[in-house]
């Protein structure tokens, strides 16, 4: 199910950040996100839903512009 609230987003295990693409186009790079987390996030259905309960308010992040 596509999200209404997620475009896409894209992980870079090296770095261990998360880039995340907003459906309004702003683009937030997550820092610090274990694998495990990106891992759940790709199998969660409601990706929105995921995101405020997982992602929001726990790492800290970067917009970019």
């Amino acid at each position: 199910m596509p999200s209404t609230v997620i475009a896409s987003f894209s992980y870079d295990e090296t770095a261990q950040t998360l880039l995340i693409q907003f459906v309004s186009g702003s683009r937030y790079l997550y820092y610090r996100v274990p694998k495990q987390v990106v891992e759940e996030f790709k199998r969660y259905r409601e990706k929105g839903v995921f995101y405020n309960l997982h992602v929001n308010g726990k790492f800290s992040f970067s917009k970019i512009q």
